[in-house]
């Protein structure tokens, strides 16, 4: 399965693993890269030490390349970002903002730069930077979204920049990666699916409530405010929206929701922590390793497009 992203990477399949706050660490990085896919280490809004740290148990893990993903608007972004340089990672994703401060240290190091993007303006404004490729995630996946869906997305993104587009948000399966081949990527990023892997250190609680989930169980909170997240329904979402219908103000609502995704990843409090996940949720009803996830996906997607020039 050989298309752009996996000359760009140097990985086996062009499937890559979301990097989700507080998910995504060095086992599950490790677990998706030593598959063949390229696994991320979430930095989120952690301090570089431990990005560093997580960065070392990785290469323990594995010889073949992960990445790390950076959520710009973390306090720590600037140290983070001279961390990829220093351990020689050689792919970082980021998200919530544009990258451009750091493209020049990047590029001079050797460091392939993927942002992820939920518009067409955007995915323009990263090709003119310098960006290797875009993720073009649609408002199915969990966590922070934009408005336009992958089915829409994606197509525009591709006709719009000259980059490859790795298509996000909605994909657990072969049908997704052979949609999303079709919709102009050349490769997938999945998420939700990757939680609930052997190899995620994440809270059993968390586990369960995306392998119960039905198609209809998450919803979107913070609309209003301009930070739309997407979460499977519980107390604190019920709480939210209706705090939100009534008007409270921003601080309120934050204050409702600060440390939520810790809660339920970390401590299995998914009646009041914030369970991040996409819609595609309902599609997941086993745990898999890493390996077998990745493996069935090829497979699938084989069945599916496999010798029709989509790739070699």
């Amino acid at each position: 399965m050989r298309t752009e992203i996996t000359e760009l990477l140097g990985i086996q399949y062009p499937i890559i693993q979301g990097g989700m706050a507080w998910v995504a660490e060095h086992h599950l990085a490790a677990g998706v890269s030593e598959a063949g896919g390229l696994g991320l280490i979430g930095a989120a809004s952690a301090p570089a030490d431990w990005v560093r740290q997580q960065i070392r148990e990785a290469r323990k893990k594995t010889e073949k390349p992960f990445g790390v993903n950076i959520m710009l608007m973390s306090p720590y972004a600037d140290e983070v970002a001279k961390v990829i340089v220093e351990e020689g990672v050689k792919v970082v994703t980021t998200g919530a903002g544009s990258p451009e401060k750091y493209m020049e240290m990047w590029k001079a190091a050797g460091v392939k730069v993927i942002p992820v993007v939920a518009s067409v303006a955007l995915a323009r404004r990263m090709e003119r930077t310098g960006a290797d490729a875009v993720v073009a995630e649609g408002s199915e996946s969990g966590g922070h979204i934009g408005e336009n869906t992958t089915m829409v997305l994606v197509p525009q993104v591709a006709d719009a920049v000259q980059i490859p587009v790795i298509a996000a948000g909605g994909i657990a399966d072969g049908r997704g990666v052979a949609a999303a081949f079709m919709l102009g990527a050349k490769g997938v990023q999945i998420g939700t699916h990757f939680v609930v892997t052997k190899e995620a250190q994440v809270h059993e609680n968390y586990k369960q409530r995306i392998l119960k989930a039905k198609d209809i169980d998450s919803c979107v909170t913070g609309r209003t405010t301009g930070h739309p997240v997407r979460a499977l329904r519980n107390q604190m979402t019920k709480e939210y929206l209706r705090m939100e219908k009534e008007g409270t103000s921003f601080e309120e609502l934050e204050l409702l929701t600060l440390g939520g995704l810790r809660k339920a990843v970390v401590e299995g409090d998914t009646v009041n922590g914030s369970v991040m996940a996409g819609q595609i949720a309902g599609m997941i009803k086993e745990e898999l390793s890493c390996q077998e996830l990745i493996e069935k996906l090829v497979k699938e997607t084989d069945a599916l497009i496999g010798g029709a020039g989509f790739y070699e």
